[in-house]
């Protein structure tokens, strides 16, 4: 089913307004987790994580996120705001309190706005995995340690002539060496299916947005697993800064790790999920 034919009003999607239904799955019963996406990627990417948690006796919802996968497209509300209001659209409608959010590279940027717009009410703790949106990307004069402006123009330029080169050039370094092609062409459709205006458009808003004062004012406990191998997000720009800015996180470093660990480590993702919501949901 396309974005251009899919029915909002039947199971599975959530009406968020007039021109916006997000695709959702819901899995298992029992203490609940919600898997938010990383930038072009959709649900999917979260299967080896929510099959094995849902037989583990976790609930784990998982959806797409606007312009994304088999959500629908509006052209607009691609911003931290609106995104972080689609997510409390989705636990009011699916009914999830104590929640553990899950977020995966851009998303973790979704779960730190979340927090500062709609409270922690909903929410028992969060995982970021692979961070890749706080606590600042751009380099700045009181932030020398970020990225200059001019890589993120040039990534984008390159996405807008050809979006299916961009992914290709990146894939190797993305999983690591020895990952198999039909796991990197899986994410490849998976990244080609999101809406290039709203690829585009995340991109140019993750590279402004400054979350270092909302950070500083999450009280839940947050668990950060990070690659020391990840390019996309290298350890010390985001991991590392991210989980200094959390007042009660824990930070879990894997050796090896990539951007893609949550495919190609994922048995143990799973494990400190599972550990990590376990201890604070008791």
């Amino acid at each position: 089913m396309t974005r251009d034919t899919f029915n909002a009003r039947q199971p599975g999607y959530i009406n968020v307004d007039d021109d916006t239904a997000l695709h959702y799955r819901d899995w298992g019963d029992g203490v609940p987790l919600v898997f938010l996406s990383g930038w072009t990627l959709n649900a999917d990417m979260w299967n080896y994580q929510c099959a094995p948690l849902a037989a583990a006796g976790f609930r784990c919802v998982a959806y797409d996120r606007r312009g994304h996968g088999r959500s629908s497209d509006p052209g607009r509300g691609y911003d931290y705001d609106t995104l972080a209001d689609d997510l409390e659209a989705v636990l009011a409608a699916r009914g999830l309190a104590r929640v553990t959010l899950v977020g995966h590279s851009f998303a973790s940027g979704e779960i730190v706005r979340y927090l500062s717009r709609h409270g922690s009410r909903r929410v028992a703790g969060v995982v970021l995995v692979s961070p890749a949106s706080t606590p600042c990307l751009l380099k700045t004069a009181d932030n020398p340690g970020g990225l200059d402006a001019s890589l993120f123009e040039a990534s984008i330029e390159e996405m807008l002539t050809s979006f299916p080169d961009w992914i290709s050039r990146r894939a190797e370094a993305y999983f690591g060496p020895g990952t198999s092609h039909t796991v990197i062409q899986w994410t490849a459709d998976m990244m080609l299916g999101a809406s290039l205006h709203a690829a585009v458009q995340l991109s140019r808003v993750q590279m402004v947005t400054d979350f270092r004062r909302e950070l500083a004012a999450i009280d839940v406990p947050a668990l950060v697993l990070h690659g020391d191998c990840d390019a996309s997000a290298p350890l010390e720009i985001t991991g590392r800064p991210t989980a200094d800015a959390l007042e009660h996180a824990t930070l879990k470093v894997y050796e090896g790790g990539t951007h893609g660990m949550y495919f190609n480590h994922a048995a143990r993702v799973n494990g400190d999920i599972r550990e990590f919501v376990k201890r604070w949901q008791a």
